[in-house]
């Protein structure tokens, strides 16, 4: 599991403010060995406020171990206000959010472009 982070800086479309955008680039399978590096990794990222992009197009394989990380990240970003927006989830991930629930939790898009749109920001 490989796990890259970069602060962007973005525009905010409705004050024209600079904003930082956490951006998370995962490769590889996130499952019970490489859950809790990556726990502790995303969570060590979201501060108050964040604006958090997780790109996980390169994400094959997620177990329920993996699920559970998501939902912590979810869990500590919304109870500071911030939004977690999940990139280019593959079909079997996708499916497997839908039916166990988790899915209604996030906002996810295809693209990095449609990211910074959900969350009003041009990069």
């Amino acid at each position: 599991m490989e796990l890259k982070q970069q602060i962007l800086t973005a525009t905010d479309l409705d004050t024209q403010a600079p904003t930082p955008v956490t951006l998370i680039t995962l490769a590889g399978d996130i499952d019970g060995s490489t859950a809790p590096s990556v726990q502790t990794d995303i969570l060590a990222a979201a501060a108050p406020d964040i604006k958090m992009i997780l790109e996980m197009t390169q994400v094959s394989y997620m177990s329920s171990a993996g699920l559970r990380v998501l939902l912590a990240v979810y869990r500590q970003a919304t109870a500071q206000n911030g939004q977690v927006v999940l990139v280019g989830l593959v079909e079997e991930i996708k499916d497997t959010m839908s039916v166990t629930g988790f899915l209604d939790f996030f906002t996810t898009t295809d693209t990095l472009n449609e990211a910074f749109a959900v969350l009003k920001l041009q990069p």
